[in-house]
């Protein structure tokens, strides 16, 4: 894709887009705003990737999506967790274009296990593995919205891990 294009622009004022919205997540200390603001995030990185031509990436944010409402819907549901696991691999394989989009299912694959098996700092910390395998993809493609984006939400997400585990090692000395 040219540069300055008007479809590269659009596609970069999408990564922008969601920036916000990852922004607002990793700031929240409540797992179900996280969650939300994670919905919004990824339907604006799916269109992003689209304008991108990014086919698995952007079929993996349309994924996390749906995995993000079953898993608040369906918490720990270990049987729904795999099928959204296979729908995931069915996904990769019908778009795979590049060794790159590794990345981007590395990401599906560790929010799916993130979503449903674990709550809280476990959650957090492995979606900080998914924020590094987005952030990945997003160099490798040129992504500057996405490149920010998960530079920010990896940060974010580690401090706001930072001030829960102060918040519950301070009750437990209380």
């Amino acid at each position: 894709m040219d540069a300055y294009s008007p479809t590269w622009i659009a596609a970069q004022l999408g990564g922008f887009v969601a920036l916000g919205f990852i922004i607002a997540a990793f700031a929240s200390r409540q797992d179900d705003r996280l969650l939300l603001y994670l919905i919004f995030a990824n339907v604006a990185f799916a269109v992003h990737f689209l304008l991108f031509g990014e086919a698995v990436a952007a079929g993996m944010s349309g994924l996390v999506v749906v995995r993000i409402w079953l898993a608040r819907r369906f918490p720990r549901r270990q049987g729904i967790m795999w099928l959204v696991l296979a729908a995931t691999a069915a996904v990769a394989i019908a778009t795979w274009q590049s060794w790159y989009d590794i990345f981007p299912l590395l990401a599906a694959v560790f929010g799916t296990l993130a979503m449903f098996l674990l709550r809280g700092l476990p959650m957090r910390a492995l979606l900080a593995g998914v924020a590094l395998s987005w952030l990945a993809n997003a160099l490798i493609i040129g992504s500057i919205g996405g490149a920010i984006a998960e530079l920010i939400a990896l940060g974010t997400n580690l401090i706001t891990m930072w001030r829960i585990y102060r918040a519950k090692r301070q009750l437990q000395t209380s």
